[in-house]
């Protein structure tokens, strides 16, 4: 592939997790009805607002490249976090299990040097 097609992946995979982690955190923030619905699992209201303040954390943390692998780790353990809510409230893990997904194929094609430390591979 050449450098123009590498940098719109590059943005594309960029963008798609800050938008499906900002739209997240927009939800929980929002205090509308499906936030209300989020808490009766979570333990009440609180909870939500500070699991929608961490999204946008993750979120800011991704958007720059020096903070990415970091905003990588909080991002797959966050998900990793969701799907045991998801799975001990009885409720679908595909929605985050997909979306972890996402976030390590971004992770994989942001971060080559990633890859080539979880999978030890020479560069």
């Amino acid at each position: 592939m050449n450098m123009k097609t590498n940098k719109i992946i590059y943005w594309i995979l960029t963008g798609l997790v800050a938008f499906i982690l900002t739209a997240s955190a927009l939800v929980k923030l929002s205090g509308g009805e499906q936030s209300a619905e989020m808490a009766k699992g979570l333990g009440g209201m609180q909870h939500v607002t500070i699991l929608g303040v961490l999204e946008l954390v993750i979120v800011a943390l991704w958007c720059f490249k020096r903070t990415g692998v970091v905003a990588t780790l909080l991002a797959v353990a966050y998900l990793g976090g969701a799907i045991a809510v998801h799975f001990v409230n009885s409720q679908p893990v595909w929605t985050p299990a997909i979306i972890q997904v996402i976030v390590w194929l971004a992770a994989a094609y942001r971060f080559p040097e990633l890859t080539t430390r979880l999978f030890h591979k020479q560069a």
